[in-house]
């Protein structure tokens, strides 16, 4: 089995490349080790790993955060053992109830007689800006709308990078003010 990696905008976080699906559907995103013992024997695998502060699965790939101190060249050999024994071993990538997948969203929010407006909005964040942050190893997904302001979760890589902020305001704020003129700004939400 050969895993790529990549590196990401953010520097506490690596995307690894398993060359499989990881996760058929959704995104599942893990900021500590007692949701992954519950939800993801991969995820559980990799917060075993001292250092190791999130991580996060998309469709196919894994990214994997870490807390600083411990330098990528100590850790990535031990990111790609526990990827590579996880997949060699058959198990599933989440357990059977799979309740991490698109955790930590919440229910959205905004006023009904904005509905239009917000399918506008989730249609541009999935077509131009979710395909963007996935390449960099996150996910980016609609909160709310409420007096036009976007409020969106960001999750992987995308979570604490610095340029999460870059992001946010000059790309995905200029995008949606462009194609939706009642959209006055964008701002991230905390889990």
């Amino acid at each position: 089995m050969f895993i790529q990696t990549e590196t990401t905008p953010n520097p506490a976080t690596l995307k690894f490349l398993p060359g499989k699906v990881v996760l058929e559907a959704g995104t599942a995103d893990f900021r500590d080790a007692d949701a992954a013992a519950q939800d993801s024997p991969l995820a559980e695998r990799l917060f075993a790993i001292p250092g190791i502060t999130g991580v996060f699965f998309g469709y196919d790939f894994i990214t994997v955060t870490k807390e600083d101190g411990p330098d990528w060249q100590h850790l990535k050999p031990a990111i790609l053992g526990a990827i590579m024994e996880h997949f060699m071993s058959g198990q599933p990538v989440m357990a059977p109830a799979g309740a991490g997948v698109d955790t930590a969203e919440g229910e959205e929010f905004y006023d009904e007689a904005d509905a239009e407006i917000v399918v506008t909005i989730k249609e541009l964040l999935d077509t131009r800006a979710r395909p963007a942050v996935a390449q960099d190893g996150g996910d980016i997904t609609f909160r709310g709308y409420p007096n036009g302001t976007v409020f969106l979760y960001m999750k992987g890589a995308c979570a604490g990078c610095p340029s999460s902020t870059a992001t946010l305001k000059h790309g995905i704020q200029n995008l949606l003010k462009h194609f939706v003129p009642e959209v006055q700004q964008v701002e991230q939400v905390a889990a």
